[in-house]
């Protein structure tokens, strides 16, 4: 059963142990075990502290962390991240855009946004040159949080754009003259390296990759990787691999550790601490509209986003956080080219 931290909090008996009924009574009862001793009790209690965590805030940026969530490789949970770690952000107190470049409309699924055929979307951002703002929704679910929706339109842009005049930085463009205070944009990609994935990179200046802890892993990162060099090269030299997600993870095999352990060799200090676990409520929070953040606060996979995003945002000012301790420890180091070593 899914907790609600709306309707219940923590609840414990204000005096601990036995209660006599009355003063008038010569039997002595003891009381049932508190709320927070039962399974859902529990759940609401974590519940409440997730979102009180949330509701505490973190430092802002200077200027918005535009972020590019990309890898061509399908099923590694690019839109799910997108999705729950803006949820997350804005929860923390941020003012976050989604911008869903998949032509399934996956992200503005997750997020309640309409987006049937005739719903103004990205696509008439792109190809129609349309202001941004004319496309962008609020999510209803969560304050500060608004979505640039993606309709099956957006399936032919990739045709469409080979003709246009600077066809790799038409998203650039209309971010650049999007008014709205925003602290982080978050870009959802279609699993492929299309001229869709180039208007992502162009616009954005950090790319966040989430790695699935399955067996191939790595395969065809490389590319990404190749890509991201050529594109800092000859169209956006501020663009980088900011940060790498683990996802999917499963504590219970030894597969997962060791994809875990791969990873952070190949990436170092660019991969977050906090990884996110294989979890039913994620995969089930979208068929209702929503993200795992609204659906259960108090599950697994809820608390393990709201923590990335408290890593992401930390380290977006120089401190790299230790979930586990809640304390930084030390800063990060330089990009460096991480497209060796990985095919």
């Amino acid at each position: 059963m899914r907790s609600d931290a709306n309707i219940a909090g923590p609840m414990t008996d204000p005096v601990p142990g036995p209660r006599t009924e009355s003063a008038g009574e010569d039997v002595s009862r003891e009381t049932p075990p508190p709320m927070d001793d039962t399974p859902i009790g529990r759940a609401a209690q974590l519940a409440v502290e997730a979102l009180g965590r949330a509701g505490e805030g973190l430092p802002r940026p200077e200027q918005t962390r535009i972020m590019v969530v990309a890898n061509q490789k399908g099923g590694v949970g690019k839109t799910t991240t997108t999705v729950n770690l803006a949820a997350s952000l804005a929860l923390h107190g941020a003012r976050v855009l989604v911008v869903d470049l998949d032509p399934q409309g996956n992200a503005s699924t997750a997020l309640g946004i309409d987006h049937h055929a005739e719903v103004p979307s990205i696509y008439d951002v792109l190809v129609e040159s349309k202001p941004l703002s004319d496309v962008v929704q609020p999510v209803h679910d969560v304050e500060g949080l608004f979505c640039a929706p993606a309709t099956i339109d957006l399936a032919g842009a990739e045709i469409e754009l080979v003709s246009l005049v600077a066809r790799e930085s038409r998203l650039q463009r209309a971010i650049q003259a999007y008014e709205q205070p925003l602290d982080y944009i978050l870009i959802d990609c279609p699993p492929s390296l299309g001229l869709l994935t180039v208007n992502a990179l162009v616009a954005g200046a950090e790319v966040l990759i989430p790695i699935q802890c399955e067996y191939y892993a790595l395969e065809g990162l490389g590319q990404l990787l190749r890509n991201v060099d050529l594109v800092r090269a000859h169209l956006n030299p501020t663009l980088h691999v900011s940060t790498i997600l683990l996802t999917m993870y499963d504590g219970r095999t030894r597969l997962a550790s060791q994809v875990a352990d791969e990873v952070r060799s190949h990436f170092g200090q660019e991969v977050l601490r906090t990884s996110i676990p294989r979890s039913v409520r994620i995969s089930e929070a979208p068929s209702y509209g929503q993200t795992v953040l609204t659906y259960d606060p108090g599950s697994s996979g809820s608390l393990s986003y709201l923590e990335a995003a408290r890593e992401i945002a930390l380290r977006g000012v120089g401190i790299n956080y230790d979930p586990t301790t809640h304390i930084p420890v030390g800063s990060q180091n330089n990009q460096h080219s991480m497209s060796e070593g990985i095919q």
